[in-house]
């Protein structure tokens, strides 16, 4: 397989979900210290990064063939990533909490072709011993338990207070007053039809107008002689309605 930087650099910054993601102590040289690099597994491919929103890869391991072995070290959390081969190159590396680590190991250790190949033989096992069990039986729908309706307490009625009768306000304004109160009805005789209830009496009419104008068409008349022709009416109308209002 050909590799160039381009090729890489999409394959380590792709949309595919990675297998493990996390930083990782990688050593330098022979006496080097490690160097704390973000590190992305995909496929059998591992890519280190200065940080985790590098877009470029620093460096890459292609980890097909290799074994991870747990060391013993001055760093804590560490492991080698070994290659057969005598002058196969060995990485040590450290992980930053023993959970970490532990994630780490299965990670590598199952980024091989050997590992996939593995996996879908056993999965082809799975299925043929699937098929020739027979149909798997209809699956029987979970029965729900019968629902209890739900038991309302009793509706109490609410009591209405009583209702008082309405007590018609008393007019103002030049318009004459009368009693709202309804007097008790009086007994009927025996075998008599019953009267009806007695309510409000109503206003006195007004007096009717006397006729004291002349004979003659009343539009061509002017102010002066309106006003001498009803204008003793009106005054006497209107002495009438103040000694009613000045009247208990």
């Amino acid at each position: 397989m050909k590799l160039n930087q381009r090729s890489l650099a999409f394959h380590a910054t792709c949309d595919a979900p990675a297998d493990n993601a996390g930083f990782l102590y990688k050593k330098g040289g022979r006496h080097a210290a490690h160097h704390r690099r973000w590190s992305v597994p995909r496929g059998t491919m591992l890519f280190c990064f200065g940080d985790a929103a590098g877009r470029e890869p620093v460096g890459v391991i292609i980890l097909e063939g290799c074994t991870v072995e747990l060391v013993e070290a001055a760093e804590e959390f560490a492991f080698d990533v070994r290659f057969a081969g005598a002058r196969a190159h060995t990485y040590m590396l450290a992980a930053e909490s023993q959970a970490a680590m532990e994630g780490w190991v299965k990670a590598l250790s199952r980024a091989s072709f050997d590992y996939l190949r593995l996996v879908v033989r056993e999965l082809g096992h799975r299925l043929a011993a699937a098929r020739a069990a027979g149909p798997l039986p209809p699956r029987r729908p979970h029965a729900l338990p019968p629902r209890r309706p739900h038991a309302l307490p009793p509706r109490r009625p609410h009591a209405l207070p009583p209702r008082r009768p309405h007590a018609l306000p008393p007019k103002e304004d030049g318009c004459a007053l009368w009693s709202a109160e309804i007097p008790a009805p009086a007994a009927a005789p025996a075998g008599a039809a019953p009267r009806p209830l007695p309510g409000p009496e109503p206003p006195p009419l007004p007096p009717c107008r006397r006729a004291s104008a002349p004979s003659g068409p009343l539009d061509s008349a002017s102010f002066a002689q309106l006003h001498e022709w009803y204008g003793p009416e009106v005054r006497a109308l209107r002495g009438q309605w103040l000694r009613s209002q000045a009247q208990p």
